[in-house]
């Protein structure tokens, strides 16, 4: 790992519809609790609400905050069986409602970017060999294109836009389908290490 401290913020999401419980805010106050061998890693973690307003008005407030050399978002996905790396995100087809009943007026996450898709400068194939090369750990990931046109998509595009070399997002499935929450931190921490090694040189 790169020396010097690092700072890493780790957000996951509240309950939604039919996740009364979220497994990505249950994965990361695990890893909290796990934490991480190296003591000159700092590590957040922060829940945020489903919706869209409270992305736009937390994010931009914990970058500035905190200055992170990584920013990772993890969400729940209910059609996701392994640790899933997304690659990038979009900023346009935003209409479903979120947990307030709200949708963005103009369906977009940041209105005038002049890009529909950002994708982190953060090689997810890479990141995903490091995780798969554990042979001691149960968890296993995956490289995914598409985070789904819903809060997780929103969230990570609103960080590409801030810092593409910096963030990441992760989905990982719901508790006990496969694995549990200790797990699932421990495949949170394995990313973690593996993006530290792999952040741009900027």
């Amino acid at each position: 790992m790169p020396s010097g401290n690092k700072c890493i913020v780790v957000t996951g999401y509240g309950p939604f519809r039919g996740h009364k419980v979220n497994a990505s805010w249950v994965a990361v106050q695990e890893l909290k609790s796990l934490g991480f061998d190296d003591e000159q890693v700092e590590l957040y973690v922060y829940e945020i609400p489903v919706s869209y307003d409270a992305v736009k008005r937390t994010i931009p407030d914990l970058w500035e905050k905190h200055k992170p050399d990584l920013m990772v978002h993890v969400g729940v996905s209910a059609i996701v069986s392994e640790l899933t790396l997304e690659q990038q995100a979009h900023n346009d087809g935003y209409d479903r409602d979120d947990v307030d009943g709200q949708i963005p007026h103009t369906k977009m996450c940041v209105d005038g970017s002049c890009h529909n898709i950002i994708a982190s400068d953060l090689n997810m194939s890479l990141v995903c060999e490091d995780i798969n090369s554990i042979q001691e750990m149960k968890v296993k990931a995956v490289v995914s294109h598409d985070p789904g046109r819903y809060l997780c998509d929103f969230i990570y595009y609103l960080s590409l836009h801030i810092n593409k070399g910096r963030t990441a997002f992760i989905h990982v499935p719901p508790l006990n389908a496969p694995y549990n929450a200790f797990e699932l931190a421990q495949g949170l921490r394995a990313a973690i290490k593996s993006m530290l090694n792999h952040l741009p040189l900027h």
